[in-house]
């Protein structure tokens, strides 16, 4: 019987973006307490494995913002949307994509943003991003006005605009530094979105009758 072929070595970039992503849920219970040693465990690794290719722990979680910042899985989750669907069923899809983003970005954030026992408190790194989940990315934009795009007839507006509103609306209502009680499904806001808050049987009718 022939010998198991060994797996084929890591490059630097698929080792280092391995580890990366093996950080990011430890640094989401553990944020800034989470030790090298859970970090190289969660990654399958030695821990000496870590510091070649991290200068340090401080590097690493810069490494690990600077992932969950990336627009790139949020734009191929949005191109992958049927643009065949119906106006609502895509855009809830698209607000159920925008929605894991704020919440995945939020989250590590706040947790690495928070004081450390007896030492100053420290901003995380990209701090000029605290506070903020980035949907103004040009290639989320693009994406999410693409499924407009096709309904323009059905639109009051362009689609930029309705990309516009759709984020802020997302953003409002998931946020949780800005949502009150539990954020509002993905269903709910394209409700909003597409259909406003007003009941207006009596205008119909009044319509139907002029």
């Amino acid at each position: 019987m022939p010998p198991a072929k060994r797996a084929a070595p890591m490059s630097p970039e698929e080792r280092r973006a391995s580890i990366v992503a093996a950080a990011i849920p430890v640094l989401r219970n553990h944020g800034r307490d989470a030790t090298t040693a859970q970090i190289a465990m969660a990654a399958g690794v030695a821990e000496g494995t870590l510091f070649r290719v991290f200068p340090d722990k401080e590097a690493l979680i810069c490494a690990a913002i600077a992932s969950a910042f990336d627009p790139a899985p949020t734009e191929r989750e949005l191109a992958a949307i049927d643009h065949e669907q119906p106006l609502r069923v895509k855009l809830i899809a698209a607000v159920e994509v925008l929605q894991r983003r704020i919440g995945s970005v939020w989250q590590l954030i706040t947790v690495l943003a928070l004081p450390q026992a007896g030492k100053p408190e420290t901003p995380p790194p990209s701090s000029n991003e605290q506070g903020r989940v980035p949907m103004h990315d040009a290639g989320i934009v693009a994406k999410l006005e693409a499924l407009f795009a096709p309904h323009r007839a059905e639109l009051c507006c362009e689609p930029a605009l309705a990309t516009r509103l759709l984020r802020s609306l997302t953003l409002a209502s998931t946020h949780p530094r800005l949502t009150e009680g539990p954020p509002l499904t993905a269903g709910e806001v394209v409700s909003v979105l597409l259909d406003g808050l007003r009941a207006r049987p009596d205008e119909d009718l009044e319509a139907e009758v002029g």
